[in-house]
Order: structure tokens, then sequence, then C-alpha cells
């Protein structure tokens, strides 16, 4: 099983009471096996053309725009790499060449700086009122 550039997996295609994971490959993923959230196994068969309008996605730690990089954890792996779209409250891990990517292989969006956990997010300008 191995998905590709493009190519975006939904919870909510064969899970609908699911949080409603919503992920797109951006690169690699040749190794790709499942993807696990909310007690649920997403695979190839959860690969659809554009995103299932669906209400009551719950977000998680991961927000919208996150990267998911396999080679941050696991250098010699196939490169997968996943951005979130929408939902993931439930997400758990991702199994792709035998390794289980997890929330630490998360990229930040602060111009290729790594997601830092004790880092607060700016939450608008700085200045005087």
């Amino acid at each position: 099983m191995a998905i590709k550039k493009g190519d975006i997996l939904d919870e909510r295609k064969r899970f609908p009471d699911s949080c409603g994971l919503v992920v797109k490959c951006t690169g690699g993923g040749e190794g790709f096996q499942k993807i696990f959230c909310c007690g649920h196994e997403l695979t190839e068969e959860d690969v659809v053309p554009e995103i299932l309008s669906s209400r009551g996605r719950k977000r998680g730690a991961l927000l919208p725009g996150a990267m998911l990089e396999e080679k941050r954890q696991f250098p010699n792996s196939c490169g997968l790499r996943l951005m979130v779209m929408d939902g993931g409250a439930g997400l758990q891990g991702i199994d792709c060449c035998g390794h289980l990517i997890t929330a630490g292989a998360v990229h930040g969006l602060k111009f290729g700086q790594p997601f830092e956990e004790g880092t607060p997010m700016p939450t608008g300008p700085a200045g005087q009122a």
C-alpha cells in the first residue's frame, strides 16, 4: 500500500462518527501503511478526490497546515510528508516503512523551524495600545 503526492485521505469517508482527520500527502509515501486515528485505521481506501464537506470536525494539537515529516524521526525512510488539512483530535500515529510516526515529527510553520512544545504561539501584532 502506498500513497503519492497530492493524495487526500479523509477519515469521514468510512468513519462519519470520527474526529474527521483530513491529511494531504506532499511527498514520499512509498512505504505508507495506515494512519491510526480515533481507534480507526485509515488506508488507501480513504483516499478522496477532494475534501468531503462535513461539519463537526474536531481539531487536535496539530492545527491545519501542520506538516508531519517522517524524516524528522526516521532519517532512513521513504520520506513521507503529510499536511494536516482539518480535524485530528484523535490522531495517534502513522505507520510508514515499519515506523510509527507521532506528533514529534511536526514541522512548524515558522520558516523551516521545528515546532517546540514550550514556545507560545503568537496571538497577534505586538505594540502599545
